[in-house]
């Protein structure tokens, strides 16, 4: 009997230690992700598996050209995987199928130059003025553009809905990816 009560005291502290590994690195530190739908197709299929950084942005800003996943702001229970293409501050346009950015480096504008994305897609939008991002916003696209519930429809996501950055794919097995800050678009 008391080999039992011992057996059953070594499998609690092994699993009250696991617990208190795992939890703060599940909560704090990273985060898996299903990608549901096609929004971000044809760099994320449906299904894939991802694992998201939920620390960096805690210490340095997001940056144009990241997928992040964040709660989708009308309603935080779901969760959004999308790229940003504005950083707070900032103005966009979408005029002519082409993504501009007006910042104080460029106050007449640059057309983002979208290498992600397949040679001849155009971005549409019914509203073509300027969109001012304030402080502590992102406006964010799908990279399947025409298939995408992004900022075009429910404006700029708060920086507090974001919860972080894609680090790593890793199902499929054949599509295994780690997106380290080489893999992100320099603008």
């Amino acid at each position: 009997m008391r080999k039992f009560f011992l057996f059953v005291w070594e499998i609690t502290k092994v699993v009250c230690i696991s617990l208190a590994i795992i939890l703060p690195v599940r909560y704090y530190l990273i985060q898996p992700f299903y990608v549901k739908g096609e929004s971000m197709i044809p760099n994320f299929h449906d299904q894939e598996y991802l694992i998201v950084d939920e620390i960096s942005y805690r210490f340095i800003a997001p940056e144009r050209g990241q997928v992040i996943v964040f709660r989708y702001p009308r309603n935080p229970q779901e969760y959004f995987i999308k790229r940003i293409i504005a950083l707070p501050g900032e103005e966009v346009q979408i005029k002519d199928g082409k993504v501009i950015v007006y910042n104080e480096a460029n106050p007449n504008g640059f057309a983002l130059d979208e290498k992600y994305l397949p040679a001849g897609l155009l971005t549409e939008d019914d509203n073509s003025e300027k969109i001012t991002i304030n402080n502590n916003e992102y406006f964010v696209l799908g990279d399947n553009r025409s298939n995408s519930k992004d900022s075009r429809s429910f404006g700029a996501v708060d920086k507090s809905f974001v919860i972080g950055k894609i680090l790593f794919r890793g199902w499929p097995v054949k599509e295994i990816t780690i997106f380290n800050s080489n893999y992100w678009p320099k603008y």
